[in-house]
């Protein structure tokens, strides 16, 4: 056997309910998330958990992992003496393990007598597991300064360890994302915290963990990260493993990001190989809220993957929140493959009886009846991402004065011919620029002046869950 599956967890301590005392219903898609993993792993009966931890030992010039017999720990700290656990560690794993290490040379020491105890990022995710019934031994690894292809080399060691052991394992890779989210949060607040996040969350949603090894270091510190190592060295575990993904919830309620996502391999006798439609129907069945960020992103992926791999329309989903399902606007929905355009599909003025029918339509509509492009095939639904444009009802204006193309799109009439540009694109600078590409879309003359106009604004729902008044694509 080998990595039978990886799940990313967060580890704040609230999370147990002995130390959040009621806060934890704040993050209730966190714990929601974190209980469906515990019993999948219980599921796949491991006979070893391997536990990479950010607050487990670490040394500036090599990893460390726990060479104790036993590994107890407690909430202690956190106000909760009573919470304790007790776990034996599997040493012929770490024994292995340090051996295939020092062949590799990638440097791995054993821990010292006074760091048997199990840290709170090992701890929270072992309780879960223990709730859930699972019963296996455990290996504790923490993190180390090395270079982010080291933290990739022990994670392939962590694999190849199991296949040799021929050992059901499962890998925990406990890490919390940006720790600067709020103003009000416990570290306060950087730009780069929410991109970060935004980012992470993409790579896991999207299955590419190469993605995991592109970040610039200064831009690391400033969004204060706090799992990403625990991340590289699963994206290195993974490496040779087809495995689906899927990333189950993310929070940032209390200014530190909390995701949760599974990683379940393709070759282990417990997983099916993925199956695209009862991918499609357990969307369906399961809703999209507490599994994805961005339900009108969701949504237009469901319906073009349904309508994709299915060939039928998908009726609106009931989990849907009000404003999807009860208001109505026009939505432009943009499908971009490796960074470029791939779809784009919109209506001015609502043509459904909802904003959610109205995404469903154009979703589709960008995937299959775009003329600048083929329609979407099946093989390319893992490597689309989409973004939806809500439109702000038009309003007419007497002048292009009125305009401003970085908060406004503009709508150019002259009889029959009607051409759209929606606002803050990349390149158009100047209202001139934006009137003279809207009337080109429209077939009327660069030069005619004799136009209707109106101007309105849009809301985007990108790719990341978040929603903000700009585009930056055409």
């Amino acid at each position: 056997m080998s990595i039978l599956a990886a799940y990313v967890v967060p580890h704040p301590p609230l999370i147990i309910p002995s130390v959040g005392k009621g806060q934890e219903k704040a993050i209730a898609q966190t714990i929601h998330a974190y209980q469906a993993i515990a019993q999948r792993c219980a599921n796949h009966c491991p006979e070893t958990v391997v536990v990479v931890s950010p607050h487990a030992p670490a040394y500036a010039d090599c990893f460390c992992v726990s060479t104790e017999p036993e590994l107890e720990g407690s909430m202690t700290q956190f106000g909760a003496p009573q919470t304790t656990l007790s776990e034996k560690n599997d040493l012929n794993f770490v024994q292995a393990l340090a051996s295939a290490a020092a062949q590799e040379r990638v440097p791995l020491v054993g821990s010292t007598k006074n760091q048997s105890s199990l840290d709170h990022a090992t701890f929270i995710p072992l309780w879960y597991l223990e709730q859930a019934g699972c019963k296996a031994s455990v290996v504790s690894i923490g993190l180390s300064g090395l270079s982010s292809e080291e933290h990739k080399r022990l994670g392939e060691l962590i694999a190849k360890t199991a296949t040799q052991l021929n050992r059901r394992v499962v890998l925990i890779a406990s890490g919390d994302l940006s720790h600067k989210l709020k103003a009000d949060g416990p570290y306060g607040l950087a730009p780069e915290g929410e991109v970060f996040d935004r980012e992470i969350t993409h790579i896991f949603d999207s299955g590419d963990l190469a993605g995991l090894f592109g970040f610039d270091a200064t831009f690391l510190h400033k969004a204060a990260e706090c799992g990403l190592g625990s991340f590289q060295i699963m994206a290195g575990a993974l490496d040779k493993i087809p495995c689906t993904h899927e990333l189950m919830s993310y929070e940032g309620s209390f200014g530190v990001g909390y995701a949760t996502a599974a990683f379940e391999s393709l070759e282990s006798p417990n997983n099916a190989p993925l199956d695209r439609q009862a991918y499609i129907r357990k969307i369906n069945n399961a809703g999209i809220a507490h599994l994805k960020i961005d339900p009108y992103v969701r949504l237009a992926r469901y319906a073009v993957e349904q309508f994709v791999t299915a060939g039928n329309m998908p009726s609106l989903l009931q989990d849907l929140p009000l404003e999807l399902r009860e208001k109505q606007a026009g939505v432009f929905v943009s499908l971009h493959k490796f960074g470029q355009l791939r779809g784009c599909i919109g209506t001015i003025s609502p043509v459904t009886g909802c904003v959610g029918e109205e995404v469903i339509r154009n979703a589709i509509s960008a995937a299959t009846q775009d003329p600048r492009f083929e329609a979407v095939r099946p093989s390319e639904l893992d490597d689309l991402t989409y973004s939806v444009d809500v439109l702000y009802p038009p309003m007419p204006i007497a002048s292009a004065s009125e305009l401003d193309p970085k908060k406004y799109g503009v709508i150019v009439t002259k009889g029959f011919r009607r051409g759209l540009l929606l606002p803050n694109l990349e390149g158009v600078e100047t209202v001139e620029q934006q009137l003279a590409i809207a009337k080109q879309k429209a077939g009327i003359d660069s030069g005619d002046t004799d136009v209707e106009l109106e101007r309105f604004e849009v809301v985007r729902h990108d790719r990341g869950g978040q929603s903000r008044n700009e585009s930056k694509r055409s």
